[in-house]
């Protein structure tokens, strides 16, 4: 593809993303910031979160086994290295670091292990988890993992939120925020590998049009699943639990 086609098919992922990256944040994520704190609202989202942080490294995974262009392999093995062990940021395994973030809550570790994720919330973890595990999905998983959703902590207020506000709203320490402030800065770059590598495997109009999908859906799916926790936060339901 020549190099101003794949620019601006670049550029037309990157406008995708910030179409939903730009608008204000969900109702869910503005309430935990209100004048008076909300943990029962955070202890909600943050379950749910936890729900789909723990799929993370399938998907990088199976994005750098995949891989169809080898430059690319080793900023995908970087990035699995550092969400395995958290030993580039001098911190722990990405996982780890959400768990701290729900123990600083005082939320037991029963209630995150044994969640029920909402359906919108398995909805986001399948459809991300079924295009990277397969090579002819490649481009489709590449646009809804490294673009779409690394891409939402480019988003100011929120980025801003997940770290320094909540320290401040909710009383807790920096390590216990760790989670969201390496991802604020990690996910930068990630985003930019993201769009400079679906930008150079799409050779197809169908491709390109499937990975544009993929970013507009996979940003979708993200505002269904913080819809889902307002709606039924605001209905008075509990967290659903395995039996």
């Amino acid at each position: 593809m020549p190099k101003t086609q794949q620019k601006a098919f670049r550029d037309a992922l990157d406008k995708v993303l910030h179409s939903h990256i730009d608008q204000d944040p969900h109702p869910a994520i503005l309430a935990l910031f209100e004048e008076k704190p909300n943990p029962e609202l955070l202890a909600h989202i943050s379950i749910e979160a936890y729900q789909i942080t723990q799929h993370f490294i399938d998907y990088i995974e199976h994005l750098h086994f995949y891989c169809p262009v080898q430059r690319y392999k080793l900023p995908l093995l970087v990035n699995l290295y550092e969400e395995s062990t958290g030993a580039i940021s001098g911190s722990k395994n990405h996982i780890s670091l959400m768990e701290d973030f729900l123990k600083a809550q005082g939320i037991d570790k029963s209630r995150w292990e044994n969640v029920k994720p909402n359906p919108e919330t398995q909805e986001l973890i399948d459809y991300r988890k079924k295009a990277c595990r397969n090579p002819d999905t490649y481009h489709i998983g590449a646009a809804a993992v490294m673009v779409a959703s690394e891409g939402q902590n480019l988003e100011d207020v929120a980025a801003d939120a997940r770290s320094t506000l909540l320290e401040a709203k909710y009383g807790l320490a920096e390590k216990d925020t760790l989670f969201f402030s390496i991802h604020a800065i990690e996910d930068i770059g990630h985003t930019q590998q993201g769009l400079s590598l679906v930008s150079e495997i799409c050779t197809t109009d169908k491709m390109k049009e499937e990975a544009l999908e993929a970013v507009d859906h996979t940003c979708k799916l993200f505002w269904n699943m913080y819809e889902a926790i307002w709606v039924k936060y605001q209905a008075g339901e509990g967290i659903a639990y395995h039996a």
